[in-house]
């Protein structure tokens, strides 16, 4: 195990106030390294500093393993360069200007750290999910001496701060492993930090029987540096996904309990509700009408995540709401100026969505290139790029020969991930040492096994599981007649169905925890709303162009949008030639399965389909297909 690693989106909200003794004091800058190497392109600078109020949040969500930060060439990637290394020392200094200022500072993370790089995903046979990644905060010197900073610190941390438990938490191969890691290995390193209001975990209790107990804390009472009193939650959207040995209790089941009415009925400064939930469009109202009910006018800052967009909304005039984005692309900033007890004036609030960057974080500490890295950043820098080399995740399997991405180009097109991995990546990686390669097929997946574009240039074990994280496997039904088989993958797609079925697929594949639909239609939203000019503008660079519904531009750096267009959420190979009544084999993954099977039983009637008609296709898993091709094609 290394001695520095580093525990980060891990469904998190932990929250600390920093004392006086601060997290980067004078002395702890390593002014005698040289210098960093710069972007591979030129950054925007910020359009204009942060607006601080009593109480800053520095918020992340959905990181999902990208704590090495975005190191390719192309545009949008250089806006999301910075490490965690370098967002140490950001929040290091942001914490000595909270000081100077006075005011208290929060940092929260709201979940997911799970799926998404080799961080996380690329450890050795027989590892756990994340685990090596979570050791990050077991190493941490502790400098602090009440509480200020929500999630985990970089730099402190402390025994009475939240964090709140999410997807990546409660589901993954093997799941149910994870899901006790976190229970026995990290949340009591934490206590009271690690938030699973609704979220159990099952394990043998005192006398062997099974017991349901939360995976962390319920909830958290604290107070920050400035004495300010928070009452903290954690909450899981309504999630299905999650694996036997776990419950997620129902958002309005929550509310009503016990516990929940204890937890709330004191009045603090201010209430802290995080959790894996989107802030628009899910539970959140249950939360807030529940607290509000209790205590109508205190303020109410609430922090989510989960469907990876930029968002922001107040569902009074003393709350506001923040979601900040995914995969390190978005450091979330939230101010609020604190009044009297018992106020029904609207609180003054802001905040700012910043591209987390060297130039972003020295423009926001006033600080420069050769003074900003703290000693702790740089060890967790070193200490992430060991985790790397130990995990292996610069092997290059090939070199791709262009970007192929999953909405900046048209589905089919030769710039689309999609077009390539139907047309080419399944068709040969697939039939790679299988004996039933010569016999005809046609291959499905859903296009949500795909996470992250692919760019020109080296391609590494890290750029695989980036790509496509999921361990799903392909499995297959024999003897399906070619006229039916081709006719699964339209009917997957939805063509010709009603909007009430399709609106109820959709709401059962996000209950499963599946948010591309959510954050395709964000894209889209907002390469429509740009209109002609915005998308020509020759001076910005491509990035987020946001628009939500608090007061306000909320991005720090101005972006031209990135271009989208819509693609299907299942693709599949070319049905092979042949008759009608040809048999072939039906290749899909196992996440689709009972999707599948449903469809095949609509399309016919001459045999009723059931589970136990599927069978392994191939050792091979959706995360390592790439790799297998790129081995074959991209050398």
């Amino acid at each position: 195990m290394r001695a520095i690693t580093f525990a980060f989106g891990l469904g998190v909200a932990l929250a600390f106030s920093v004392g006086s003794t601060g997290a980067c004091p004078e002395g702890d800058h390593t002014h005698e390294h040289a210098r960093r190497a710069p972007p591979q392109a030129p950054l925007t600078r910020p359009s204009r500093p942060l607006v601080w109020g009593d109480v800053n949040i520095i918020h992340t969500t959905d990181s999902h393993g990208w704590l090495l930060g975005h190191q390719k060439p192309s545009f949008p990637e250089p806006n999301s360069s910075g490490d965690f290394g370098d967002f140490a020392s950001f929040v290091a200094h942001m914490k000595k200007i909270a000081d100077k200022k006075d005011v208290d500072l929060l940092l929260v993370d709201s979940g997911d750290l799970h799926d998404g790089t080799g961080l996380s995903d690329g450890f050795p046979p027989g590892g756990i999910d994340a685990h090596d990644v979570r050791v990050f905060p077991y190493t941490l010197p502790h400098r602090v001496q009440s509480l200020s900073l929500i999630a985990y610190s970089p730099t402190s941390s402390s025994p009475n701060c939240p964090m709140t438990c999410s997807p990546s938490e409660t589901t993954n191969c093997p799941s149910t492993q994870t899901a006790l890691d976190m229970h026995q290995n990290f949340a009591p390193k934490f206590p009271g930090r690690y938030l699973s209001s609704n979220v159990n975990i099952t394990i043998p209790g005192p006398n062997g029987s099974p017991v349901s107990v939360p995976v962390g804390s319920r909830f958290a009472k604290f107070k920050t540096r400035k004495g300010r009193k928070v009452t903290s939650l954690g909450v899981l959207f309504d999630f299905t996904g999650n694996v036997h040995n776990t419950t997620v209790q129902k958002v309005e089941d929550m509310v009503k309990e016990a516990w929940f009415a204890d937890a709330i009925k004191d009045e603090p400064d201010f209430f802290l509700l995080v959790g894996h939930m989107p802030v628009a469009r899910d539970n959140w109202p249950l939360v807030f009408n529940a607290v509000r009910a209790v205590h109508p006018t205190t303020p109410i800052l609430i922090l989510g995540g989960h469907t990876h967009i930029r968002d922001c909304l107040q569902f009074d005039g003393r709350s506001i709401a923040l979601e900040s984005g995914r995969y390190m692309e978005t450091l979330g900033f939230l101010s609020v100026d604190l009044d009297h007890r018992g106020s029904t004036r609207n609180l003054t609030v802001n905040r700012r969505y910043l591209d987390p960057n060297r130039v972003t974080y020295e423009y926001h500490t006033n600080s420069r290139d050769s003074s900003f890295d703290t000693s702790m950043g740089r060890k967790i820098t070193e200490g992430l790029k060991a985790l790397a080399a130990q995990f292996d995740l610069d092997f290059k399997f090939g070199t791709a020969p262009q970007d192929y991405t999953l909405s900046r180009d048209p589905f089919p097109s030769n710039g689309s991930l999609l077009s390539l991995i139907a047309d080419q990546v399944l068709p040969a990686a697939l039939t790679v040492n299988n004996t039933r390669a010569n016999i005809p097929k046609i291959i499905i997946t859903n296009s949500g096994g795909l996470r992250f574009d692919i760019y020109a240039g080296p391609f590494t074990k890290n750029d695989q599981l980036t790509a496509s994280p999921f361990t799903d496997a392909f499995v297959f039904i024999a003897g399906v007649p070619l006229s039916v088989a081709s006719a699964v993958l339209p009917a997957l797609n939805g063509e010709g169905a009603n909007e009430r079925r399709e609106l109820a697929e959709a709401a059962e594949r996000y209950a499963r925890g599946d948010v591309e639909t959510r954050y395709r239609f964000w894209l889209e939203e907002m390469y429509a709303r740009a209109g002609p000019e915005r998308r020509a503008a020759q001076n910005l660079t491509l990035g987020y162009v946001t628009k939500d519904a608090c007061p306000g531009v909320g991005d720090d750096t101005l972006h031209t949008p990135l271009p989208f267009f819509g693609s299907p959420d299942f693709i599949g190979s070319t049905p092979p030639a042949g008759s009608n009544d040809t048999a072939i084999d039906l290749v899909f993954v196992d996440f689709i399965g009972s999707q599948v099977v449903q469809v095949l039983n609509k399309l016919q009637t001459a045999k009723t389909y059931t589970s136990a008609d599927i069978t392994s296709y191939t050792p091979i898993l959706l995360n390592e297909v790439l790799g297998v091709f790129a081995e074959a094609e991209w050398n």
